[in-house]
Order: C-alpha cells, then structure tokens, then sequence
C-alpha cells in the first residue's frame, strides 16, 4: 500500500497497545445476551458530525463513527484510525492511518475522507453547528473560510497518499490533539452522502467507521445499534446490541433504571441521591466532571462595573455550604474557574481557597462600605437565572446571604431557556447564573471563556494583561510555563472578579452492578460502547 511503512505494519500485526475495545479481565464470566441499554437525555437533533447539537448526539456519533484519535478510559489520547504520528512544533502534524481502518460497507478509510469531512465542517454552505470547534484548533486559512473570504479547498489539511494526512495549523496549538477525539472531526463517507442525500443519516443508509452501525431508529423512544462488521477492532468488541433510549426527564430515567428498563443514565434528581445512596449505593456515581458552575457580573451596568462590589459579591458566598447541604451530591466548592480535574493545571492557594467565611465576609463589608453602600444605601440587584429547580434553589440560597451578610435587596428573575439565552447575549441582566463544561480537557477552554474577544464572554470583561497570558500560553510548548501563565490569568479574575466560581461539577448517574467497562474517572465522560460489557449475574 502506497505510503503504508513496515513500522505500521509491524505496529498493526501486533495490535500493541492500539487495542480499542473492551478490556475484559481473564476469567471473568459474562453474561449470554450482550446487550445494554443506555439512557439520553433527550432525542438526537441530528447522526450527522456536521449537526451535533450536544451530549445527546455525541454519545451516539462516538459509537458510529471514529476520528483519528480517541480517548482511553482516563481520558488521554489514543490512536483511532490513525496509529502514529509526528508533530512538528505544535503547528504542523502527520498523521500515518492504519490500513485496517474501514467504513461500515467495507471501503477502506482514507485520509481523503477526513480531508472531505472537514472541508464540509468549515464550509459556510453547511452551517454546522461546529465549525467553531476548527476555527479553536486553528486550522490554516479557517476563519477565512468560515467567513466565506476563502475556498474550503484552501483549509491547511492535505491527504499525502491515502493513508498519510498532514495538517497545517496558522498557529502551535499545544491541545491539537486531545481535539482530534471529538466526533465533529470525524470523517465522512462521501459517496453514501451523494447518493442519498438529506436521508444519508438514516438506517440502512449511514455508513459510518465506528463500531458500531445505526440498525433501528424510532424517533423519540429509542436508536439501536449493532456492531460494524468492519470494524478494524471488532473482534474485541463485546456487545452485541446498543439500545439509546431517550428520556429528558431525570425522575422518569431514575424510575426507568429502578424498573430494570436501563443499565446506566446519564443523570438522576440530585434530590433523590440521599435516598438512593440507602437504596442502591453500589450503582449511585458521581465522579468529577470538567465543568463549573459559577455566577458573572455585567462588568458594564451598575453597580456590578464597581471591582469592590463585585468581589464583595463573591467573597460572601459561602461555597462549602453550598456544595455540603445545598447540593449534598459530591459537588467540590470551587475557589477558581478551572476545575482540579483539568489536565495540566495546577493552581496555587488563593484568598478564597485559605481564609475563613468569617474573614471573607468582613473583607466584603469592608469593600462594600467603601464602595458607597450600607444601611442608608443598600445594595439593589437583580440575579437572573433559567427555570430550573436546582438554579432556583441555588438563587434562593445565594439571595439570602448576600441579604444576611451585606444587607442587599436581590431581585430573582427566572426565565425560559430562550428567553434567557437572548437576555445574556444582549447583556439584559446585572447577576446571572451560568456554568461551562469544557469540550476538550485543556484549562485554555476555561480560561479562554473570558478573553475579551470570546463570544461566550458574558460579563464583557476585558483585561489586557489577561489577554496577553492567554496568548502566550496558546504559543507555549512547555508545560511548566503553561500551568504559571493560566494560574496567572485566575489570579486576574479573582482580583477583578467579572464571576464568582461556586461548585465544580460532578457526573451524576446510575450504573447496573453488572455492566462493567465505563470509564467513570475521565473527567470529559467520553463513553465508547466498545468499551462495555455485561458479566454473568
């Protein structure tokens, strides 16, 4: 095969430690049906990488198709379709494809292909959903494209031979590779897409390269999926049937799971955890998640573009009380934006992380005063949130502190989800609540958020030092300088406070004693089901 070296092939006939699939420990006894049942949190807007919405689509396309990289079970990158490669500085990659690699009809997967699916991601024709995910890696001649100032044929990604893809990048980016696991990236079958056009997603007509192959689909009750008779590793996976069923209300998933209908969900009522934890505390989980929940400050609006009211704000929140009787499920309090489960992050103690509650709160009627504000002036605000019970509560909780501790009049607003998007786009709001899960395990997709040129940057902050670290660590290659340079950019938000970090995230679900194989501990819950299997019980 043209391009294909003796290494790899070598690397290939020995499978090393590229194996995909279920790692089954000897002896081990399984059970005679292999088929599980995994819960969604609500039905697939769309099959196609180029229309994934969120984690309802992800959990699926992860399954039906597979990128160049992908992820072991503590969340590092591993070889997908492609078995090695070389990185010239962060900015220049090559990437050497297995030759087993095939599409769920038998093609072969080339490196054509990825050039074809990627192509269609940036081409603003297409409008996916997240063409913004390869303007984050940086792709050559991407923003120009995505804005329609250039051909997709221009974008920095050759296929050298079919089984040799290199990948030009218009700057290093030293997370380039954990990207590469995200099923936006995934390549696409060209002559399947042609030939059935809009109807290409559909059973019988998606041909995919994951382990799995869409076999049955009911809209709104479940997606079965069978293994890939192709697949390069299929021997190594174990089940034999994949049921997604989609249930977008965490109490009738939990009462599903109860019933024996699922093995696994992907959430269960944060107010039932003290009782499932008596009932079935083997099967309740909740590990950390790369995500933050945290409330922003409009920085443009009074009383919120004052720094003393702000931090004055956020030191009275009491966030172990927060994380221990508001929420009670493992939560952590969260004292910066980044998580502790990031990869590459180690942030150093801070005001909030080492003085008591006692000591913040006196800091912020100090600040407060100071700012102007006391029992002949109050402090007035309004704090929005979506509708939800868990915001509400956490509004109500929060509310009354800053009543207790700094005498502030709170005005709760709770709107739709819409109606809220639009209010925080257009910055209609003083306080409002929020959170941010990362889509790659990197602290710059945290830290990032508050770069004055991010869209995400709700609080309109801009700070040009904070920006400057930022743009040093998107050029770094050492990891030392990296973890100073963002532990340097926390510093500026707890000193400017546009947010208030208040917990970090976990990812709570409910798993059958009996299905074995989920990576519970990677922090990005990235889920294959060729990882899965079901013992004897």
């Amino acid at each position: 095969m043209k391009g294909w070296s003796p290494l790899l092939a070598l690397l290939a006939l020995l499978g090393c430690a590229c194996v995909q699939a279920a790692d089954v420990p000897p002896g081990t006894q399984l059970a005679a049906e292999q088929a599980v049942v995994r819960h969604l949190k609500d039905e697939p807007t769309s099959l196609s990488p180029l229309k994934l919405v969120g984690l309802p689509e992800l959990q699926v396309l992860r399954d039906l198709y597979e990128g160049l990289l992908t992820q072991g079970p503590d969340g590092k990158v591993q070889p997908g379709v492609a078995l090695r490669w070389d990185n010239e500085g962060n900015q220049k990659f090559t990437f050497h494809l297995r030759p087993d690699a095939r599409w769920s009809n038998g093609d072969p997967v080339r490196a054509a292909d990825f050039v074809y699916g990627w192509r269609k991601l940036v081409d603003p024709k297409e409008a996916a959903t997240f063409a913004w995910f390869a303007q984050l890696a940086h792709f050559e001649k991407v923003d120009e494209i995505v804005a329609g100032k250039a051909a997709p044929s221009e974008l920095g990604v050759k296929a050298l031979d079919d089984h040799t893809l290199q990948v030009s990048l218009s700057q290093p980016v030293p997370y380039f590779l954990s990207l590469l696991t995200h099923p936006s990236l995934s390549p696409l079958h060209q002559a399947s897409m042609e030939q059935y056009g809009n109807q290409w997603t559909q059973p019988g007509k998606l041909v995919g390269n994951g382990a799995f192959v869409l076999s049955h689909r009911v809209v709104n009750e479940r997606l079965e999926l069978t293994p890939n008779p192709y697949y390069w590793d299929r021997a190594h996976t174990v089940l034999t049937r994949v049921t997604f069923v989609p249930i977008n209300q965490e109490s009738a998933a939990a009462s599903r799971y109860l019933a024996g209908d699922l093995h696994i969900t992907e959430s269960f009522p944060k107010e039932q955890y003290q009782k499932l934890m008596k009932q079935i505390p083997g099967e309740v989980y909740t590990p950390e998640q790369l995500g933050t929940y945290y409330y922003a400050f409009n920085t443009r609006r009074a009383p919120l573009d004052d720094v003393r009211v702000r931090k004055a704000l956020s030191y009275t929140i009491d966030r172990g009380l927060i994380a221990d009787k508001v929420l009670g499920t493992g939560e952590k309090p969260a004292y910066h934006f980044t998580p502790d489960v990031t990869a590459d992050f180690a942030p150093k103690p801070n005001l909030l992380s080492t003085s008591s509650q006692q000591a913040l709160d006196e800091r912020a009627r100090a600040l407060l005063k100071e700012a102007g504000y006391g029992p002949d002036k109050p402090l007035k605000l309004t704090l929005l949130y979506n509708t939800a019970e868990i915001h509400k509560k956490m509004a109500l909780a929060i509310a009354n502190l800053w009543k207790q501790k700094l005498g502030a009049r709170v005005e709760l607003t709770n709107q739709e989800w819409k109606t809220y998007l639009d209010s925080r786009q257009s910055g209609q709001f003083e306080v409002i609540r929020s959170s941010w899960v990362a889509d790659y395990n990197d602290p710059s997709a945290f830290l990032g958020l508050w770069g004055s040129q991010h869209s995400g940057n709700m609080a309109r902050f801009a700070n040009a030092r904070y920006d400057a670290l930022l743009a040093q660590a998107a050029k770094s290659q050492n990891a030392n300088e990296r973890a100073r340079l963002f532990d340097e950019a926390e510093t500026i938000l707890q000193d400017e406070a546009p947010i208030a970090p208040i917990y970090q995230y976990t990812n709570a679900r409910l798993i059958k004693p009996w299905l074995k194989g989920y990576p519970i501990n990677n922090p990005e819950d990235v889920a294959y089901s060729r990882q899965l299997y079901l013992i004897k019980h």
